[in-house]
């Protein structure tokens, strides 16, 4: 039976890979260091450490023959502020897990990346692995973005790396966007909670700019494929490679939130604001969380990166990744999640 190790194993995609590998015959371990909120599958292994710990990292590595790397920090809101924690877990803790791979004789690495490693407030249309570059980390407004970027390139380049046993270590990336699902717990609520005071009325993004979203389920096959794709079996064909995935449709911000503004009775934004004001706006409450972080906790609206992934065009073509991995994603909705979402909502909290 292959063994396989989900990083970030307690998050939301971290966890549902697993179990989505234990359905698949797999041994799972789940390596994280918070405690996961979901139950662990009984045919799954949580192991409590920090990637950014040598010694944790390599026992729990024991036997593994693929390594899912998926554990980040920083991604939205004040935690991309943070950038020593952000710089020590996205790219120490990348370090440490290919340093493992080595030792370990793990012959795969599959590293969730982003699309931040490429978009930095730039204009992308279709855009593609070989001709969308990375954007500069040094120019990259927050710190996940610019330590993802970092990330991958490390990721990519460790593809081919001698191990102990004189094989090599065969490497690739995944490059989603925005997640969404049922019992997502990071976008879906950080939006109701900021439309709950009324300052989603504003409208800071045209109609007709569109973005790119992915659906767990896929992201979670896409993952699967990638792994498969780094075997004989399938000619190593994803070795030292990167992928655009999503859901396959571009839509607007606008368009995409339509049923959570229904669904819950919100106001659907009028009120039309320049995105540059938007813009100097986050600027300010990025400077003010940093003066005054000692003294008072001040979390963003949004931040100035997230401003620009709503307001400026970027979306990608994953015609490489239905050829060489054959990703098919499966058609979902966010009607769905907006609808899960309000059922968690009416549950009792459980004492």
């Amino acid at each position: 039976m292959t063994k396989v190790l989900v990083t970030g194993g307690a998050g939301y995609l971290g966890h549902n890979l697993g179990c989505a590998l234990v359905k698949r015959g797999y041994s799972v371990v789940l390596f994280d260091i918070h405690k996961p909120d979901w139950e662990v599958q009984s045919q799954a292994t949580f192991i409590q450490g920090d990637i950014r710990n040598y010694d944790s990292l390599y026992k729990a590595c024991e036997g593994v023959d693929c390594v899912f790397h998926a554990a980040s920090f920083g991604m939205s809101g004040y935690q991309q502020l943070q950038r020593t924690k952000i710089e020590s877990i996205n790219i120490g803790g990348t370090q440490m897990v290919i340093d493992v791979c080595v030792a370990r004789n793990i012959p795969r690495i599959v590293y969730t990346s982003t699309v931040n490693v490429v978009f930095g407030g730039n204009y992308i249309e279709e855009g593609d692995e070989e001709t969308t570059t990375y954007y500069p980390p040094e120019k990259q407004l927050d710190y996940y973005s610019k330590t993802k970027t970092i990330a991958d390139q490390m990721i990519l380049e460790a593809n081919g790396t001698l191990l102990k046993d004189g094989s090599k270590l065969l490497t690739c990336a995944l490059r989603p966007p925005g997640i969404y699902g049922p019992d997502e717990r990071r976008l879906l609520p950080r939006l109701v909670a900021i439309a709950k005071t009324k300052l989603l009325c504003f409208k800071f993004w045209k109609d007709q700019t569109k973005i790119n979203w992915i659906h767990l389920h896929n992201l979670v096959d896409a993952h699967i494929l990638a792994a498969e794709a780094l075997t004989a079996s399938k000619g190593y064909i994803a070795s030292g490679k990167a992928y655009f995935i999503h859901d396959g449709e571009h839509v607007s911000f606008h368009k995409w939130f339509q049923p959570m503004f229904e669904k819950l009775g919100f106001p659907v934004p009028w009120i039309p604001l320049p995105s540059s004001l938007v813009y100097a706006f986050a600027l300010v409450l990025e400077y003010a969380h940093h003066i005054l972080s000692p003294f008072v906790h001040i979390n963003p609206l949004f931040t100035r990166n997230e401003v620009l992934k709503i307001a400026v065009m970027h979306t990608f073509r994953i015609d490489k990744a239905q050829k060489e991995l054959g990703y098919n994603p499966k058609k979902f909705s966010f009607a769905d999640s907006v609808d899960f979402y309000i059922r968690k909502s009416l549950q009792p909290n459980e004492s």
